[in-house]
Order: C-alpha cells, then sequence, then structure tokens
C-alpha cells in the first residue's frame, strides 16, 4: 500500500476529508466521556521538525501521541542534521527507518514536497509558506459541530492572501462550500490556487460588502513570521480591513469568527472581538487536537470503524 501523505488538502479526496470531520468529532466526544483510554499507537513514534516556532502545533501533536500511547520527537535545526546542510532526502531516508510518522513545520513547500517524495512514512505538513492544512481541519470542524454541514455555505476571508487563505480556497473545494477574500489590492492569494477553485471562490475589496450574509468570517495576522519587516506597510495597506463586532453584525445572526491565532487585538481584530460570543477560536484552537489524532490515526491505520 502506497505511504499517504498530509501536505495539502487536496491529497485526501472529499469523501475522506469528510471520514476525517466526523472521525475527530467522535474523537473528541469520547476523550471527554472516557478520557484517553484509546492508545492505538504504542511504542510508535512521530518526528517533529519544527523550523518556524508554535505553540498550537507543538503541544497539540504532542498531546495527541501521548494520548494515544505513543512518543512524539522535537527536532528543531539545531538539533538535526538538517541545521548543518544535510541534503533533505538523506533526513527522510534515516528517519523513515526510526519513526512511524513525520510532522514538519517549516518555510519552504517545496522543501517539504522533496522530504515527502523521499520518506516511506507519512508526512504532514503542520505549516509552509504556502500551506497550513491541519489548521483548516480545526476550522471546518468547529464550523461543522457548531452548524451542521458546510456544504453550500458561505464562508468570508479578511486580509492577506496568505497560507492561510490558500488552504482555505483549497477547503472551499473539497468541502463545496463559497469563499469570498477580501483583500487589499497586491494582497491576492496565488493566482494558480485560485483559478484550479473556480467559481468558489471570489475576490472582494469592501469588507463591508463581503460579509454580508455570510455565514463565518475568518483573518489572520497581517504581517506573518518572516514578514516583520513589513509590518508597518501591511499595517497601512490594510487600514480599514479590521474585523470588528460592527463587521459581524453585517454577516448572518448565526455567524461564527474563526481566527487561527495568535491574534494582535487592535490590528486585524478589534480589541474586544474575541470576547464577543460569536468568535469561537478557543474551540477551534482546541479541535487543532482532535482534528491531527484523527489525521495520525487515518494515516497510520486508514479509517476505523466509529
Amino acid at each position: 500500500m502506497a505511504t499517504r501523505h498530509f501536505l495539502t488538502l487536496l491529497d485526501l479526496s472529499q469523501d475522506e476529508l469528510h471520514y476525517l470531520i466526523q472521525r475527530a468529532i467522535t474523537i473528541k466526544n469520547e476523550l471527554k466521556a472516557q478520557g484517553p483510554v484509546y492508545a492505538p499507537f504504542r511504542n510508535r513514534t512521530l518526528a517533529m521538525i519544527f523550523e518556524k516556532s508554535s505553540t498550537r502545533t507543538r503541544v497539540s501533536f504532542e498531546t495527541a501521541m501521548a494520548h494515544f500511547g505513543g512518543h512524539a520527537l522535537f527536532l528543531s535545526p539545531r538539533d538535526t542534521q538538517l541545521g548543518r546542510g544535510e541534503p533533505i532526502g538523506d533526513t527522510a531516508r534515516v528517519l523513515s527507518e526510526m519513526v512511524d510518522a513525520v510532522m514538519i513545520r517549516t518555510f519552504s513547500h517545496a522543501g517539504l514536497e522533496e522530504y515527502a517524495a523521499a520518506s516511506s512514512v507519512p508526512v504532514i505538513n503542520a505549516l509552509t509558506d504556502d500551506y497550513h492544512p491541519c489548521q483548516l481541519l480545526a476550522d471546518v470542524m468547529t464550523w461543522t459541530e457548531l452548524r451542521g454541514s458546510v456544504k453550500g455555505r458561505t464562508a468570508v476571508w479578511i486580509g492577506d492572501g496568505n497560507n492561510m487563505c490558500h488552504s482555505w480556497i483549497n477547503a472551499a473545494r473539497q468541502f463545496d462550500f463559497q469563499l469570498r477574500i477580501c483583500c487589499p489590492e497586491g494582497y491576492e492569494p496565488r493566482q494558480d490556487i485560485l483559478e484550479a477553485a473556480g467559481d468558489r471562490v471570489s475576490i472582494h475589496r469592501d469588507p463591508v460588502e463581503a460579509v454580508l450574509d455570510a455565514d463565518l468570517v475568518t483573518t489572520d495576522v497581517w504581517a506573518s513570521m518572516g514578514q516583520e519587516e513589513e509590518q508597518a506597510k501591511r499595517e497601512a495597506d490594510f487600514a480599514g480591513f479590521q474585523v470588528t463586532e460592527a463587521l459581524l453584525d453585517r454577516a448572518r445572526d448565526d455567524a461564527l469568527f474563526l481566527h487561527c491565532l495568535p491574534a494582535h487585538r487592535g490590528e486585524e481584530i478589534s480589541e474586544t472581538l474575541l470576547e464577543d460570543p460569536r468568535a469561537v477560536v478557543w474551540q477551534e484552537a482546541g479541535n487543532r487536537l482532535h482534528a491531527q489524532k484523527a489525521l495520525i490515526e487515518f494515516l497510520l491505520l486508514g479509517r476505523v470503524q466509529s
């Protein structure tokens, strides 16, 4: 059986993704009811390669493996020969002989693809400069938990056409909802990713118009990791794109607000937005654990009967 990787949402079929969302909800409910008693991965190991810092990603993956009875290894660039110039493929082949899966949080998506091509164990994209698919599993899980099927609904992305935006575009394709992207000129997502989504995605410039009757609104920081030198320019370019309680009032009465975190209060969101009951970011963050449990289980075991 060929090794399955999870580098973008497009690596799984629509049916498989729907399964993962429902499986994650089941795993979450069972954990609440019984505690961490399901341990299918005793004596199995997940290597976690971090070139970018993290809170939610590291804690959720480590906890997932601990709950499953397995072990997670944290590897920073200074902990491996990757940091000293060992070819990516060589590291991938070595780790394939020692661990059961590899999670990578890095800059270059091409480098991640090179690693996966040489790996004989599953590779999980825990963020690159181009995509953040694990976050979208948690986001769609949260949306589904609270509002049911997302098919045919409307989500609005306000902000930079970054890796999160790219993954929201792929999610619109795979989960069959409409996505409105509202960004200043010059901050659009990659054209090839946009074109592949066809009429599921549209570009807007006015946040007030974009959120009208939307089911969900989401955003991200204006300057991501590695873009700190652009902070002042981005603050000027994104003036008027802040998500506020008043802006959410333009959406549907039962609309939700998501943010992948960390959030910069007073910049991409108002100072008090995360205290609004429509903001479900803490549930969203917690769902990283359950969605990634379902993903690891799927990649290592295939589908499991609930």
